[in-house]
């Protein structure tokens, strides 16, 4: 069975999508159309612009979105899903691939949600780090004894954890997690502790946007982040959709339950290479690609 998975922040890099752009005339088509819908042209600082630029979540979000689903679109006959995926924002571009929301809706909600984050960013100081070689039980420990908000937010494969919160308690929970052991606790470049429930103001705002969105049943089941099981439901995808914003990222149980579930072949669909070296992570007997273009 064949899985496709979608990528998430941090993935994008300068001249993302252009090579897709100029093979084909539907990409072409797309993303003009994307142009419009968020009233500035992203291609050009998806094309040409500079790191700084892409790094930008208004610009960010909306640009890794682009390219996977316009990826996924060109492909036509040759995307044949039987599950889908997606890292946290990649969770919208699996939603729209698998054609359970229109391409203009969906980008749309991941511009709201890309502004929605930026803002709750701006209202309180606060940020995540990566914590490499601890079990996750012994950072969830570490993270729930400190007296800020400091929470797991990304399960990525075994042995790398996303931990998120206030800049005084991932300072606190470095230090603490790199006298437990941790091979690594590193402070990471983000604006804000995303998947964490200082997101709150982001969630409230992405739920009235997602409640006035119309939502279609998948032609395949999703896993989604929140509860890591599949799904075709299009009110429990909305649900978890919701939830995702304040929830962690449970990648690691998606990818151990697409396998169980028949999965044999994981294909990455957008920017990057970074779900393929995870999945890797999580089962090494297992064929993992990433594609970025035709």
């Amino acid at each position: 069975m064949k899985a496709y998975v979608f990528p998430g922040q941090g993935a994008q890099f300068v001249g993302m999508g252009k090579d897709l752009h100029d093979s084909s005339p539907l990409a072409k088509e797309l993303f003009e159309r994307a142009n419009q819908i968020l009233g500035f042209r992203i291609i050009n600082l998806m094309f040409s612009g500079t790191d700084e630029d892409l790094k930008q979540t208004k610009v960010t979000q909306p640009a890794i979105f682009l390219h996977s689903v316009i990826l996924a679109k060109v492909l036509g006959n040759d995307f044949k899903p039987d599950m889908v995926a997606g890292h946290s924002l990649g969770e919208f571009s699996a939603l729209v691939a698998a054609g359970a929301l229109s391409f203009d809706d969906g980008l749309k909600l991941v511009s709201a949600r890309a502004m929605a984050m930026q803002k709750a960013c701006e209202l309180q100081p606060s940020t995540m780090a990566a914590v490499l070689g601890l079990d996750d039980a012994k950072v969830e420990e570490i993270c729930s004894s400190i007296d800020e908000v400091v929470v797991t937010a990304n399960y990525n494969c075994p042995g790398q954890l996303v931990i998120s919160g206030s800049v005084k308690g991932i300072e606190i929970a470095c230090e603490k997690l790199k006298e437990a052991g941790a091979r690594r606790a590193l402070k990471l470049a983000v604006s804000g502790a995303f998947h964490s429930p200082l997101m709150e103001p982001a969630r409230q705002e992405l739920e009235v946007a997602i409640n006035a969105t119309p939502f279609n049943k998948p032609v395949c089941p999703i896993y989604q982040n929140v509860t890591a099981q599949p799904t075709s439901n299009p009110e429990e995808i909305k649900k978890n959709l919701v939830a995702q914003l304040t929830a962690p990222v449970r990648w690691t149980q998606t990818v151990q339950n697409m396998i169980a579930d028949g999965a044999t072949e994981f294909v990455e669909l957008g920017p990057g290479n970074v779900l393929q070296g995870l999945i890797k992570k999580v089962n090494k007997d297992i064929s993992a690609e990433s594609k970025q273009s035709l």
